[in-house]
């Protein structure tokens, strides 16, 4: 199994942070995997493309990257089975899709990441999340050292979050993603930006608006490091929304599940005067508030500092608390946000 020593994660994490790690590991087949060191007692973090990963030390800890490649596509009367690697880069199977004539991620285009990460994420965008059409994940457990089959149900699916962040939390790696495509498909145009595309818009005409719409609300990680989407947008009760309204009648929210409320965490930072706010070299992107950026900072102590800054301040003004999907990566592992103490050289 290919392994090195002191490696430089700049490359590793869209936010072009400087972080080193001691050890990272590249397993490609199950025998690699067998084959990693019990890293029971060690801190670890087990990285994808790193578009959602945020080293907030300079020393991080062990990493693992899995290698696991591979697409098969399997035809029955009325679906498309899909197998895909972990490593496989998400757009590039979404595009993949398309071109086979297989639709449904369609609305799911250009989110950044590896199709391992999707279902830890259980990514979504424009109306459609990955648990829509995930069936299945396999899954390497360290202690059996054996690949397990989780299904949909078992997988434990919600918003931004799924088993994998939960229980399963670094006792195992997802090696494979098994989807199913029906092949009655309906576009989904519930998104505003979608809706008028038509009532038969093809596949690739709603990719293409989707990829449309991205570009132009979220800057390029190659060109400007970012995450993506920083925060998640918060969920509220129906009865914080009527009091919301009361003062911001022009309020953005999208009714839930059991009578919640999703509202817009990049309307809200925007309101609190947020947008294009900049400090030590990081700011709030001046297109899309929900988006921070690293304009010349090596350090990811000050990215910490204004996702603090930007919840305190959409606390203070909505009294609703923000918080991120960006996972924060410290030389101890993974560490919850709100846990992370700031240092003096970033406030």
């Amino acid at each position: 199994m290919e392994f090195s020593h002191q490696f430089s994660l700049q490359n590793y994490n869209s936010f072009n942070i400087k972080a080193i790690t001691p050890t990272i590991y590249f397993p490609k087949t199950v025998v690699d995997l067998e084959q990693l060191p019990d890293l029971h007692d060690s801190s670890f973090y087990i990285l994808g493309d790193g578009s959602n990963t945020l080293f907030v030390d300079h020393h991080a800890p062990i990493i693992i990257k899995p290698e696991f490649k591979g697409i098969s596509i399997l035809e029955t009367p009325d679906n498309y089975i899909v197998s895909v690697g972990a490593a496989e880069n998400w757009h590039d199977f979404v595009c993949l899709c398309i071109e086979q004539g297989i639709y449904g991620l369609e609305n799911l285009a250009l989110i950044p990441g590896s199709v391992g990460a999707a279902p830890v994420q259980n990514i979504g965008a424009y109306g459609l999340e990955l648990s829509h059409f995930c069936t299945q994940v396999k899954w390497f457990e360290f202690s059996s050292k054996v690949i397990k089959e989780i299904n949909k149900n078992s997988c434990q699916f919600s918003y931004r979050d799924s088993i994998f962040k939960q229980t399963l939390y670094n006792k195992g790696i997802i090696t494979e993603v098994v989807f199913s495509f029906p092949k009655s498909w309906q576009a989904n145009l519930s998104y505003a930006g979608l809706s008028d595309l038509g009532d038969t818009p093809s596949a690739k005409a709603v990719m293409d608006r989707v990829i449309s719409l991205r570009q132009m609300k979220l800057p390029d990680p190659r060109k400007l490091p970012n995450a993506g989407s920083f925060f998640k947008n918060p969920i509220v009760t129906e009865q914080t929304l009527i009091l919301l309204k009361k003062c911001y009648p022009e309020i953005p929210f999208y009714p839930q599940n059991h009578g919640s409320i999703k509202l817009a965490a990049g309307w809200l930072i925007e309101q609190a005067g947020l947008k294009g706010y900049c400090k030590n070299g990081v700011g709030v992107h001046e297109n899309q508030a929900l988006v921070l950026v690293n304009y010349s900072s090596e350090r990811g102590q000050n990215i910490v500092a204004l996702a603090k800054h930007v919840q305190q301040q959409v606390l203070t003004k909505f009294n609703i608390s923000i918080s991120p999907e960006v996972r924060m990566i410290t030389v101890n592992g993974e560490q919850s946000f709100n846990h992370l103490v700031i240092d003096s050289e970033s406030e």
